[in-house]
């Protein structure tokens, strides 16, 4: 029998739980072990099952999936639990409050199944994903700051945006590559430097930005200024 990838379904509509479930259970190496239909509901059932990875709909009544996030981020006994967001296009506030939560990954909705299945297992793996039409989103959350509307919250303490001034030249160079949502095989090969060096360096701005996951650098980068939206 192959490793089971033990997986909770997270999202306030039944049939979208439902082709969730059709589409991972037919998978031999991965099982849907609960569902719910919001983020109190969800807690309880990861907490009940300890799944290796939430399927996690952003946007839910009551607790909506940031909080969700936030919440299972803040128990211990959840340690080894992986969060993927599921987001659309529209989420922009949300997807940058899951990002400070501390997601693992963010998928679109209208995500193909093949790559559903494949950022399953690669955050059970340990790696954090961001699509980069998510990427995106995150960018229209700057852009509408330029423009002049609200701006988006902080993070909390100022560290990540005043510590990029501390980077070294090349711990720049790697997260601006990470930021516009290269992968580590992907950043060594644009740097000419090999994949480990370059898994050093992402611990090392992990530690230094005050960050939990990779994706929370996307947020970093852009909050300093090292990048601008359309650059």
């Amino acid at each position: 029998m192959p490793d089971l990838t033990r997986v909770v379904v997270v999202d306030d509509q039944p049939t979208i739980r439902l082709g969730l479930r059709m589409i991972l259970d037919h998978e031999p190496d991965v099982e849907v072990v609960g569902e719910a239909g919001d983020g109190a509901a969800a807690l309880d059932v990861v907490r009940a099952t300890r799944p290796d990875v939430v399927l996690l709909d952003v946007r839910m009544p009551g607790m909506d999936g940031v909080e969700a996030t936030r919440q299972i981020r803040a128990d211990p006994l959840l340690d080894d639990v992986r969060v993927v967001v599921l987001t659309t296009f529209d989420d922009e506030e949300y997807v940058t409050g899951a990002l400070r939560a501390g997601a693992d990954a963010f998928l679109l909705k209208d995500t193909e199944p093949a790559t559903l299945v494949a950022t399953v297992r690669r955050v059970r793996a340990g790696e954090q994903v961001l699509d980069p039409k998510v990427t995106g989103v995150v960018v229209g959350q700057w852009r509408a700051w330029a423009a002049g509307r609200s701006a988006p919250e902080p993070s909390a303490g100022s560290g990540p945006a005043g510590a990029v001034a501390s980077l070294t030249q090349r711990e720049r160079e790697v997260l601006i590559a990470v930021a516009r949502g290269g992968s580590n095989p992907a950043v060594a090969d644009q740097l000419g430097v090999g994949e480990a060096t370059v898994k050093a360096h992402v611990h090392a701005l992990l530690r230094k930005l005050g960050c939990t996951t990779r994706t929370q650098l996307v947020v970093a980068a852009y909050e300093s200024g090292l990048i601008t939206v359309g650059h």
